[in-house]
């Protein structure tokens, strides 16, 4: 392809009936990088033509979604609901071209028909009763001003066409019923706008998720009816779960909102997104989008299902979190925090707090859920680990140690170690056993960053604190 050339024009097209999706983000990702490979041109398009269903809240999350994934469209967004005009104007010139027919079949009549081939052991599709109505069967149902929808009429033959990924495909236009292109209530469907919406923006290649495969033939119909060339199509590989069931919200998050909740990072989102179906052909994982954009081809593409790994995409993310930064890791956090009401403004603390954590954190939220101690003196003691490590004349051995903690200058990891282990040497005990019932006191938990580090970063006053707190606590179990 000559990348001089600025031809290629793709686009994501989600309907605003839920928050971007993990299968349309990679959809919109894969779209995104060919365009970017190629000198083209990515669009967006709202498929927002199911008025009761749509929501301004979801486009807003698809956009915000898309712009998190730093996935940005070329153009201005291009919304369905402003061409029903056209969709309609469309439809009836198929209709005086002889391409199309009212259909006066209501749902329940159809339904009766579908039911009894099916207990007949039939194949149902539309039986085109309508296509052949009498006239004065059709000027009846006229009069009686029964709701009409506008089918296409699928022409004889067979339509075939070469996929991108999949290579050949063909279909029996035989196996295609007539499709309604246009509803009782004027609205168009989704088979006739996208056509429509595809044509008029002048996309050159349609690349969506195998899902789509029974909709181009009825598609490239369309384009022929209408005496316009299609595009090229490419369908990618579906994603499922690990148990190879189609990705649903009760095993894993579908939503991209919910993994950036989540404190994933939109580069590691991206780079594991993209080896859901494309491989680079090397052993390199970790790849920016810059980087994914320079190796990206349709060749590469799978055509088998991929799987999403929740595992495996904390393991890329914890890879560029090594990768990124020490900054601006912190920068990211720390504004992650705010956003959940815990507002750090000690950047050098949250710097000590990710070197402290280490590569036990594979995701932001982990800080929060196994750092709380951090950013709060609010918390409570592990039951179990209070069992197994307090003991009696434990609060006279804790009030030795912050008699010593006191007096330490400057207040670092060596100092704390050579405080504490001098003082189980002094009293005859494990240094164990200052060690378990201290991380419990000033941080709720029997695990963690190594203590020595762990009081460092907290700092001399607030481990103080907390140790005066458990000296309480436990002159009270004592009693």
């Amino acid at each position: 392809m000559d990348k001089n050339k600025n031809s290629i024009r793709v686009r994501i097209a989600p309907s605003p009936t839920g928050y971007l999706h993990i299968g349309t983000a990679r959809t919109a990702l894969f779209n995104y990088l060919f365009a970017r490979a190629n000198n083209g041109s990515f669009l967006l398009r709202i498929e927002d033509t199911d008025l009761e269903r749509s929501r301004d809240i979801m486009t807003e999350s698809i956009k915000s979604g898309l712009n998190w994934l730093n996935l940005g469209w070329d153009e201005d967004v291009v919304y369905q609901s402003d061409h029903f005009d056209n969709y309609r104007e469309r439809a009836f010139e198929l209709l005086k071209r002889g391409n199309a027919y009212w259909c006066y079949c209501t749902p329940k009549e159809i339904e009766e028909r579908k039911k009894k081939a099916l207990n007949s052991h039939k194949r149902w599709m539309y039986d085109r009763r309508c296509y052949n109505l009498k006239e004065k069967e059709r000027k009846d149902f006229e009069r009686e001003g029964r709701p009409k929808a506008l089918r296409f009429h699928i022409p004889p033959g067979v339509t075939e066409y070469k996929d991108l990924i999949h290579g050949g495909i063909k279909r029996d236009n035989s196996e295609i019923e007539d499709f309604v292109i246009l509803k009782s209530d004027g609205s168009p469907t989704y088979n006739m706008a996208v056509v429509v919406d595809d044509h008029r923006m002048e996309i050159t290649h349609v690349m969506r998720g195998d899902d789509h495969i029974p909709n181009t033939p009825k598609q490239i119909l369309l384009y022929k009816a209408f005496g316009w060339k299609p595009p090229e199509f490419a369908h990618f590989p579906l994603i499922l779960g690990k148990d190879r069931s189609k990705l649903s919200k009760r095993k894993n998050a579908v939503a991209i909102s919910e993994y950036r909740d989540k404190g994933f990072l939109p580069e590691a989102m991206v780079n594991y997104l993209a080896f859901l179906g494309w491989s680079p052909k090397t052993k390199e994982e970790i790849f920016s989008l810059s980087e994914l954009v320079e190796r990206f081809t349709l060749k590469s593409i799978n055509q088998k299902p991929a799987v999403f790994d929740l595992e495996r995409l904390e393991w890329v993310n914890r890879k560029w979190m090594n990768r990124l930064k020490e900054e601006e890791i912190a920068k990211r956090l720390q504004h992650y925090l705010k956003e959940k009401g815990i507002d750090v403004q000690n950047r050098e603390y949250i710097i000590k707090i990710i070197g402290a954590m280490g590569n036990r954190v594979k995701k932001f939220q982990d800080f929060i859920q196994l750092g709380y101690y951090f950013f709060s003196d609010n918390f409570s003691l592990d039951e179990k680990g209070a069992s197994e490590h307090f003991y009696p004349g434990l609060s006279r051995r804790m009030r030795k140690l912050v008699d010593r903690l006191e007096e330490l200058e400057p207040f670092n990891r060596e100092g704390i170690e050579e405080v504490l282990r001098g003082l189980s040497q002094e009293l005859g005990c494990r240094s164990a056993e200052l060690i378990h019932p201290v991380r419990l006191g000033i941080s709720g938990m029997t695990f963690g960053p190594g203590i020595f580090i762990l009081m460092e970063v907290l700092g001399k006053k607030r481990v103080i604190n907390r140790l005066q707190s458990l000296i309480e606590y436990l002159k009270g179990e004592e009693k």
